[in-house]
């Protein structure tokens, strides 16, 4: 897999379009920073790392589950999700170009120097890095 980070993006919107209550995907280091993202923005309701056994030749496997959240109603909380920075074009913005998603009604997750973050934790803690992908 040449792009994990699209590939969770596709998970994510395949399982908000079908109203599943969760999703699994292989974990990684920046995809629990993601996922904690969208939990602390009110996107998911949570996730949960669970160790799994591959098999003989895989051995155990890490797997990330995003448990999804709708509204009171059923709507989709996930309206749209988009791939910002890709293995082919990286985007880079400094600290006083942050893009703002929606009128500042989405978000931006981008990777700093100081750790995976907000658009708006990343100006309010005056640095810039990698938009990963937009959430609305």
């Amino acid at each position: 897999m040449t792009d994990p980070i699209a590939d969770m993006i596709a998970r994510i919107r395949n399982a908000v379009t079908a109203k599943h209550t969760r999703v699994d995907m292989p974990s990684s280091r920046i995809k629990t920073d993601i996922a904690r993202i969208l939990q602390d923005e009110g996107y998911i309701q949570g996730f949960k790392l669970l160790d799994e056994d591959g098999g003989k030749a895989a051995g155990p496997v890490k797997t990330l589950r995003l448990f999804l959240k709708y509204g009171p109603h059923g709507e989709r909380l996930i309206t749209g999700v988009a791939r910002i920075s890709r293995p082919g074009r990286r985007v880079y913005f400094g600290r006083d170009d942050v893009p703002v998603v929606l009128a500042g009604l989405g978000t931006s997750i981008l990777t700093t120097s100081r750790g995976v973050m907000t658009g708006r934790a990343a100006v309010k803690a005056g640095v810039g890095g990698e938009v990963l992908c937009n959430i609305w």
